[in-house]
């Protein structure tokens, strides 16, 4: 019997929890069958989670898991009974231990809430970014919301800028006026009031702008790339309609992001390495990214192949390694790029 991998793991808690991708799912429930060890943990993560169907679902503040990491990281820094006690001694407690409480009773209780912290620190780190990977599906949704009010406002058209093809797709932030820069038709949405800003960072990320002195009607493109942490698809003629089906519309942002520079008015050389072309999005940490489907749908791969025909949505199929890149490259047919 092979021992479970640490990923393996994960998905048999996503599969506990609700949160497994459906391609996932018969891959989960083959391990659970055929591997004893995975068996028996799907059996204690539905035992110790039953309590939890009794609970009526309400909406969770956004910073109460942040905080509840905090506080449970402090207590399980306190490595004495005694030293995490004295950190409540200065608050009043409304719990008053009997007199029935025999040592064995308190050492039994001790012993439980040690086990758990044991079991629950070490996998506060997967806990939230599984929360931050759930947020970020949410506003990729809430994107999508926008996108469709638009579409429907615009006769089925995408918003879109008069920009031919080849035109360079990573200016991120220029404001000439030239409609330079991939990112400028979702910056319409904006402008025109389909969708927040706050909604183009991801929530994973560590490093937030400030938009509470942004004034949208000043840009004609996002402030500058910090303020837009996902990458769009890079739309030929075809493409210009009402986008259908399962087609990548866009997602965590592109690792190629990471290597733009700043100056606008030098031109742009990249040369791509077998790195560049096999990372995952830095959102989440190279674990994988969020897809935003053309039916609205969005799914989290931990690869970067995705659509119908499975492509690479970071690179174009000519990309190879060594292949130089000047920034004004445009897929065919149904070749999915996603850029900055």
């Amino acid at each position: 019997m092979m021992d479970l991998s640490n990923e393996d793991k994960e998905l048999l808690l996503d599969y506990c929890l609700g949160t497994a991708q459906k391609e996932q799912i018969p891959y989960i429930e083959g391990i659970i069958a055929s591997n004893p060890q995975a068996s028996r943990l799907h059996a204690s993560f539905q035992e110790a989670i039953s309590p939890l169907q009794a609970v009526q679902p309400e909406p969770c503040p956004d910073d109460l898991v942040e905080k509840t990491v905090s506080r449970l990281k402090q207590a399980a820094g306190q490595s004495h009974p005694q030293l995490l006690l004295a950190t409540r001694q200065d608050r009043p407690s409304p719990i008053r231990l009997g007199w029935w409480r025999n040592v064995t009773q308190i050492a039994a209780i001790a012993a439980i809430v040690v086990f758990a912290a044991g079991i629950i620190v070490p996998s506060l780190g997967f806990a939230r970014n599984l929360y931050l990977r759930n947020r970020c599906q949410m506003q990729l949704a809430q994107i999508y919301d926008g996108l469709s009010n638009y579409i429907t406002d615009h006769d089925g058209k995408l918003p879109a800028m008069a920009m031919a093809d080849g035109s360079p797709w990573w200016k991120v932030g220029y404001q000439g006026r030239e409609n330079h820069s991939n990112t400028r038709p979702a910056w319409l949405l904006v402008r025109q009031g389909y969708v927040d800003p706050a909604r183009f960072i991801c929530p994973a990320t560590a490093q937030k702008p400030d938009l509470g002195s942004l004034i949208v009607k000043d840009y004609k493109d996002f402030p500058a790339k910090r303020y837009v942490d996902y990458s769009f698809r890079v739309c030929c003629d075809q493409f210009k309609r009402e986008p259908r089906g399962r087609k990548v519309l866009m997602a965590d942002m592109n690792p190629l992001s990471e290597r733009l520079p700043a100056d606008f008015s030098q031109p742009f050389r990249l040369r791509l390495d077998q790195g560049i072309l096999t990372s995952n999005s830095i959102n989440h940490r190279r674990t994988g990214q969020n897809i935003l489907m053309c039916d609205g749908t969005v799914q989290f791969t931990k690869t970067r192949f995705a659509g119908v025909s499975q492509d690479d949505i970071f690179s174009i199929s000519t990309m190879t390694s060594g292949t130089e890149l000047n920034g004004c490259e445009t897929p065919s047919g149904d070749d999915a790029f996603l850029a900055p």
